[in-house]
């Protein structure tokens, strides 16, 4: 007890304020941190690992505003997806989707902007010269048509349609404007086996959701589509 008292005896008045005050601030800290990571799980999807609709889109319009005519907005859309699910199971599909993200994320990039819209549906935006945009699509296509092996062994031959948007060829930075355009080219060379890259006349698609219009899920404003 006497050591005890001889300790405190040492602290001063200023010391004892400030041990007092962190204590509540460690506690703070910590329920923030868990806060924190409690709203990152929301921003993204539990199975891929990708940016929801919502953290996607904020992240997507800040490289758009950042890097301007240099960016490519890229629309992905699994080709057979439902056949898979037939012939292998759900849980095969969940692997396969699991394998498109992490193909998407390793080919845009960790600066990127890389989302799952919805269902087999991705996008991506990333800082692209024109110069090297129909190296890197073509990259991507094989990237996206490699095989995903399941843990069981058995082997799921994959493929996906690309469409692909630029400010310089669409002559806009919307966001919006920039997907429409990607999807309705996508949907133009679906099964062809290559990236489709828009031009300005994709723009004039009919879109709901700024998706083309007859998608499933562009029927209800804000449902993936």
């Amino acid at each position: 007890m006497d050591s005890v008292l001889r300790v405190q005896g040492r602290i001063g008045p200023r010391t004892l304020l400030i041990t007092t005050a962190a204590l509540p601030l460690t506690g703070w800290t910590l329920h923030a941190l868990a806060l924190h990571r409690r709203l990152a799980a929301t921003r993204k999807d539990p199975l891929t690992g990708l940016l929801r609709r919502d953290a996607y889109t904020a992240r997507a319009r800040r490289l758009l505003a950042r890097h301007g005519a240099d960016t490519a907005v890229v629309i992905v859309d699994q080709d057979h997806f439902k056949a898979v699910n037939d012939d292998f199971g759900h849980p095969a599909g969940d692997a396969v989707l699991a394998a498109t993200a992490a193909r998407l994320t390793a080919w845009a990039g960790p600066r990127a902007a890389v989302g799952r819209l919805g269902g087999d549906e991705f996008a991506v935006v990333l800082e692209l010269p024109a110069a090297r945009l129909e190296q890197r699509l073509a990259q991507l296509v094989r990237m996206l048509h490699t095989p995903v092996v399941l843990e069981d062994g058995r082997t799921v031959e994959v493929a996906a349609s690309v469409g692909a948007a630029t400010p310089a060829a669409i002559g806009s930075r919307d966001l919006t404007v920039l997907q429409r355009a990607a999807d309705a080219a996508l949907y133009e060379g679906k099964h062809s086996g290559r990236a489709a890259v828009a031009s300005p006349a994709h723009t004039t698609v009919p879109s709901i959701n700024g998706r083309r219009a007859g998608r499933p899920g562009t029927a209800v404003w804000g449902r993936a589509a």
